[in-house]
């Protein structure tokens, strides 16, 4: 027999007032005339009578040992059920098995529930419209994406506004100013508005940590605990101060006061994910083509989200400043190694520059190097502490007329381009010796600098594979690099004035 429901009770009571008959009333919604009568004697509903359940259906397993395992959970309160368990078979062997774990866990709930410490209370926040910014690093590193088929090891500065939703993006190596510095007024740019606050977690970049002036505590060892709290950096200020944004950050380990923009970043990088898979490649021809295409999958997001967008937009005020500088100038002098140490990094320039004092631009990405008011030189910045980038092309040629230095040269490691160069050197070394080898190899470099680096490798490539010592003269001759150059042979310009006569005065004012 079907059970009665709500629903029918008060059709019947419909019916009722109607009709004033119970045996049609009860005929109308499908139920007996007796259990009609007796929910309209009662005046409650099916799901009023229900009784709930105080007693256990069967026996607790755990009844015997649940005092002592009480006992531990009081005492530690992050105990894992798991864990527990576990220790009372052991505790307990042949009494307790795996198919009871699923049981303890729920019984460790309820009891947590009732009697253990109380959990955090999160409070959700209702955005208001154009009022903050937040901002983000996040790694992309799961992305996979290549650059010409090399792995790109990278960060994404994601800049979000909480209210509506929209999200903008820049490539960066590290967590760092320049990245801030370049991400926030790239968004800041494409709004062409401005909200009231920038929110930042308490990262290096925008916070450093300050110990509190005031006495310190003691903790339970009875020694000094000296209290910290972080500060905004100056730079961070400035950028701030630059476009009329009140900075402000989230409390010390509480990333969920940045819980929009946290949240973003897994939902940013599902979204790029699932354009990568349908763009069925990964690898792009340079970081600013990875850009800019995860850039354009933003914009069309953002339409998405236009009605709030605009709400926001109107609440902001214009974006009325010039753009802030992306980077660091840092003065700076060429040593006599022809090299540049910039941030603890080592840069090789052109011989041509030692001595010189130049000022060094330093990007999120790259380096510029300035002389006198012009760009002399670009490279890619390096990322980190002691890391260094020498250039074959900047030293072979000095190099060359010093071989001896080769040897012993501390940043050596950088002059073999690849694993072919390598082994070119190894069999160098056999063919012909170490000295000679030295020489042989710094002039394969010096053949690669005044010539295709590619072409070289791949004459090296074939002559090791054939068996045949890579000397330099060998790889001129498969590259057909050996005598003078041929001058291609040209007719001597001929010129017959006859063909002026036809321009007749009458022929030139035509012509004009």
């Amino acid at each position: 027999m079907a059970r009665v429901t709500d629903q029918q009770v008060r059709q019947l009571r419909e019916e009722m007032t109607k009709l004033g008959c119970v045996e049609v009333a009860a005929l109308r919604v499908g139920m007996h005339r007796n259990t009609a009568r007796k929910y309209l004697k009662m005046g409650q509903f099916p799901s009023d009578l229900k009784r709930v359940r105080t007693w256990d259906t069967r026996p607790d397993p755990f009844a015997a040992d649940w005092p002592e395992l009480e006992t531990r959970l009081k005492l530690a309160p992050t105990l894992q059920a798991r864990a527990l368990f576990e220790h009372l078979m052991l505790l307990r062997p042949g009494v307790y098995d795996e198919g009871q774990l699923r049981t303890f866990q729920r019984r460790v709930k309820v009891w947590r529930a009732h009697h253990g410490p109380d959990k955090e209370v999160f409070f959700r926040q209702e955005h208001v419209p154009g009022e903050a910014m937040q901002t983000d690093f996040t790694w992309a590193t799961e992305l996979d994406v290549t650059i010409l088929g090399q792995p790109f090891p990278h960060m994404l500065c994601h800049v979000v506004l909480p209210y509506s939703n929209w999200d903008w993006i820049t490539v960066s190596r590290s967590e760092s100013m320049l990245a801030l510095r370049r991400g926030v007024p790239a968004a800041l740019v494409q709004l062409g508005r401005v909200p009231r606050f920038h929110q930042t977690d308490n990262s290096t970049a925008a916070t450093h940590v300050r110990a509190a002036a005031d006495e310190p505590e003691e903790d339970a060892a009875g020694k000094p605990a000296t209290q910290w709290t972080r500060d905004f950096n100056a730079d961070y200020l400035e950028l701030n101060k630059h476009y009329g944004m009140t900075p402000r950050t989230i409390g010390i380990g509480k990333s969920e006061q940045n819980g929009d923009v946290e949240a973003s970043n897994g939902a940013l990088k599902a979204r790029l994910n699932q354009h990568l898979l349908l763009r069925e490649n990964r690898d792009f021809p340079s970081v600013e083509a990875w850009e800019g295409w995860a850039q354009d999958i933003c914009r069309s997001h953002n339409k998405r989200r236009r009605p709030r967008v605009a709400e926001e937009l109107a609440a902001m005020r214009p974006l009325s400043v010039a753009a802030f500088l992306e980077f660091d100038e840092i003065p700076t002098k060429v040593t006599s190694e022809s090299i540049l140490v910039v941030k603890r990094n080592t840069y090789s320039v052109p011989p041509r520059l030692i001595g010189e004092q130049v000022r060094v631009r330093l990007y999120e990405m790259r380096l510029e190097v300035w002389h006198s008011g012009q760009l002399v030189l670009e490279m890619p910045r390096l990322i980190g502490r002691n890391c260094h980038h020498i250039d074959y092309r900047h030293v072979v040629d000095a190099m060359l007329r010093k071989p001896g230095a080769f040897r012993c040269f501390r940043f050596k490691e950088d002059l073999f381009l690849s694993p072919v160069w390598h082994r070119a050197m190894s069999a160098l070394q056999k063919a012909v010796g170490d000295h000679k080898a030295d020489v042989d190899y710094l002039r394969l470099l010096h053949l690669a600098s005044k010539n295709l680096e590619a072409d070289v490798e791949a004459a090296l490539s074939l002559l090791m594979e054939a068996g045949q010592c890579p000397s330099p003269e060998a790889v001129k001759k498969l590259m057909n690099l050996e005598g003078p150059t041929e001058v291609p042979e040209m007719a001597p310009l001929e010129v017959t004035l006859i063909d002026f006569d036809c321009l007749t005065p009458g022929m030139m004012a035509e012509a004009v």
